[in-house]
């Protein structure tokens, strides 16, 4: 993992605008759901997420990555301060992440680069329309390699990375950049559950980034905290091991937050790393092999 250097906190976390509760209608409270697939020769990821505007929002200031996309790259934006700014400030993070991501070369400097090129971008947007605050934490995974089983997993605040696997509980991947994880002071008014770094507000001077593994048949989860404050590991395992279509185990994730108690902004996205049929693999090894024979037969043919 990347050394967390300590930047000084100049500003509150941001906090929403308090809105009167009032009951909303079905088609307000509809969830958007999004399902798609990434297949190469060697790997086939099927891709989902749902996300939903939390009880006291007038728009969702969440955001995640479109799926209709060619690169492995996958985001989950939560905007911080309320109002249009937060939904901006998110909306804008997903879209430079990706703008700086989809063609390029995955490692952890490319991944550190786009996070700070976006808080700067974004801070000077903020700045330059409103004189409201605003801000946004992240989870990012982006795959590596023909069989896409290396992963880049990278957050800045308190959106989560989970792995689903085998196991009873999913394995928290991540690790909250609150005021309380990493031992620091919350500046006056402030919660120490509150994330102490964000981007759009230069607060953050190096993004955690880790390596992580993706066996076949297993996945990584990104959710924003109106899931992960309110559904614990072992219930996301749960649900997300169902039989059911991926939107749906998506859905249903926020559906169980929303039951527990969450009136936040909630978002899911999942990337399942499904196995590959052997009968392609076989199809396309020996679609290979045989135009290098065809290439070798070739050659000795010049070469005589």
């Amino acid at each position: 993992m990347l050394a967390h250097l300590v930047a000084p906190v100049v500003m509150i976390t941001p906090t929403d605008v308090a809105l009167p509760a009032r009951p909303r209608s079905a088609r307000e409270r509809l969830t958007a759901t999004v399902q798609a697939r990434l297949a190469t020769a060697w790997s086939q990821l099927a891709i989902a997420a749902a996300s939903a505007r939390g009880r006291h929002h007038r728009v969702n200031e969440d955001c995640h990555s479109p799926l209709d996309g060619f690169a492995p790259v996958f985001v989950v934006a939560d905007g911080v301060g309320g109002g249009a700014m937060a939904s901006w400030a998110s909306k804008q993070l997903v879209a430079r992440l990706h703008r700086r991501l989809d063609r390029a070369r995955i490692d952890a400097d490319a991944i550190r680069d786009a996070l700070l090129d976006a808080d700067r971008s974004i801070a000077k947007g903020i700045a330059d329309q409103s004189a409201t605050s605003g801000a946004a934490t992240v989870a990012l995974c982006a795959g590596s390699g023909a069989l896409r089983s290396k992963w880049w997993i990278a957050w800045v605040g308190d959106c989560r990375v989970y792995r689903v696997g085998a196991g009873r509980a999913a394995d928290l991947v991540s690790s909250d950049d609150t005021y309380r994880h990493l031992s620091e002071e919350p500046p006056p008014g402030g919660s120490l559950d509150d994330p102490a770094r964000m981007i759009g507000n230069g607060a953050v001077s190096a993004p955690n980034i880790e390596r992580a593994d993706l066996p076949w048949n297993e996945m990584l989860l990104l959710c924003s905290d109106g899931v992960h404050k309110h559904v614990d590991p072992v219930e996301i395992a749960r649900i997300m091991r169902e039989g059911t279509p991926l939107a749906r185990r998506c859905l249903r994730l926020i559906e169980v937050a929303r039951l527990n108690g969450s009136q936040d902004d909630a978002t899911v996205l999942v990337v399942h790393r499904e196995t590959v049929p052997r009968a392609r693999l076989v199809r396309y090894a020996a679609g290979i092999f045989i135009v290098i024979v065809a290439a070798t037969l070739a050659f000795l043919e010049f070469a005589s």
